[in-house]
């Protein structure tokens, strides 16, 4: 199959994933597993390897494997490693140090404020992914210290880090966008305009957290008198508190690796010193560096005998999540290898007459289409890249924007084959159901916030 009709079976594909989880109650992994099998076969995915023209073409079962084993291989171990270092700061105490801190820059009033604002700011050098589970921590302390609903918090965080994410490098997604539609040499430009295209999603994001925030309660929400008791009986369980720096070591070293290892990538670093920036800058090696702080911070606490169960814990809790997300990353590959992708770039000419809307529209297809943001805003830019002059946006300026409408359409949304949807819905403890109602929703909002931004700015920039 291909053309218009694989179109239309990517279609019902997804509504019938999303009907089986929401309504059935099937496993999500079991449900995106079936679906992406299904959708395969229809796509016309051989049943096994098979060589045409002299050259292999993937069979189901390949393309099934290679996208559930990739991955494991890009986010397992951060997952994992992450989530190890929210479990200690939770033990020791140090999440609420940081919530406190938090609390005394911005007030008590503004937790859903502070806590995207962070998100943001942590996601400039950081995949959301990785920076949901760094900052998770500190989310579901500031909820049990502010008494504010579970679910607002953990969208906030989410839109915090998913703005930045598509919109500022060092990040890979934008960055490649840039080099592509070469406005590469001028990145400081390119980290500018992101700074304020992220205006308008930050102020739609937190006022679509202040509303749904109330409508949607977890496990995590409680009675108000319950969580001050809790709240009051877990501080005075640690004796040994962690103080201000010993708390933001584990989250603030990974972030700075990071943010070293993008530096010297952008800067071409070479030489010895280039490749020890570029390997501590790895998120499984600064993620592993984090975990050493928080050992440390786990001895000077004295609770090195909870250290074990700590740790088989953290794996219980990580399991279903790295296997939910892998069956995403199954349902993006199966998409990739159908031909859905090469249609769309075939048929890019029609949407051309709709200038800045174009990459925008064609990014939000493919980003919706396949998962990745990073993937959508690679794949569009090489195809608006040759379209620039056509469409009126080949100066420097309105070149920039378009990077910036790129980055607007890969929020345009995240669903069940995005492994970012399942990383904020399982660590926010949201059903499915509640994801699409929160996380969903809330992307698209983000997604067409910016592109506002974007069109009102191209009107006036030059």
């Amino acid at each position: 199959m291909s053309g218009l009709g694989l179109m239309i079976a990517f279609v019902i594909a997804i509504i019938v994933m999303i009907v089986a989880i929401s309504k059935y109650k099937i496993h999500p992994f079991l449900s995106i597993m079936t679906v992406s099998l299904i959708l395969g076969l229809v796509a016309g995915i051989p049943l096994v390897d098979t060589k045409v023209d002299g050259k292999t073409v993937q069979g189901i079962a390949t393309v099934i494997g290679s996208g559930f084993s990739g991955t494991f291989t890009s986010i397992g171990i951060v997952i994992i490693l992450g989530a190890l270092i929210g479990g200690i700061l939770e033990i020791t105490g140090a999440a609420f140090k940081l919530a406190d801190l938090i609390i005394k820059l911005v007030g008590k009033k503004n937790p859903e404020l502070a806590i995207e604002l962070m998100g943001w700011v942590v996601s400039i050098p950081v995949f959301c992914d990785s920076g949901f589970v760094i900052l998770n921590p500190i989310r579901k302390a500031l909820v049990k210290r502010t008494l504010v609903p579970s679910v607002g918090m953990s969208v906030a965080l989410s839109a915090g880090l998913y703005i930045s994410h598509v919109f500022i490098p060092p990040t890979p997604g934008p960055i490649a966008a840039a080099n592509t539609l070469g406005v590469g040499n001028n990145l400081l430009l390119v980290i500018a305009m992101g700074m304020v295209v992220s205006i308008f999603p930050l102020i739609a994001g937190y006022g679509y957290v202040k509303y749904i925030g109330p409508k949607v309660k977890t496990p995590e929400d409680i009675n108000d008198g319950e969580v001050v008791k809790t709240y009051e009986e877990i501080m005075a369980s640690h004796k040994n508190i962690p103080g201000a720096f010993m708390s933001l070591a584990p989250i603030v070293i990974p972030i700075l690796l990071m943010a070293l290892g993008s530096i010297s990538n952008m800067a071409k670093w070479t030489g010895f010193l280039g490749e020890i920036c570029v390997f501590l800058g790895t998120p499984v090696i600064a993620l592993a560096v984090g975990v050493i702080f928080a050992v440390v911070q786990l001895i000077s606490s004295g609770k090195t005998g909870e250290f074990y169960e700590l740790t088989n814990e953290t794996l219980k809790v990580s399991g279903p999540i790295l296997f939910v997300t892998a069956a995403g990353g199954v349902l993006g590959k199966v998409i990739a290898v159908s031909g859905m992708v090469q249609y769309i770039t075939a048929n890019a000419g029609i949407l051309e007459t709709i200038g800045i809307f174009f990459p925008f529209i064609l990014s939000a297809i493919l980003k919706t289409a396949q998962g990745s943001s990073t993937v959508a805003l690679t794949t569009t830019a090489g195809i608006v890249a040759p379209l620039l002059g056509v469409l009126g946006l080949d100066t420097p300026m309105l070149t920039t924007l378009t990077v910036m409408a790129i980055g607007a359409g890969a929020m345009v949304v995240s669903h069940a084959n995005d492994s970012y949807f399942w990383v904020v819905t399982n660590f926010g403890e949201m059903t499915p159901d509640q994801g699409y109602k929160t996380q969903t929703v809330c992307t698209f909002i983000l997604g067409v916030a910016s592109m506002a931004e974007i069109w009102l700015l191209s009107l006036i920039l030059r």
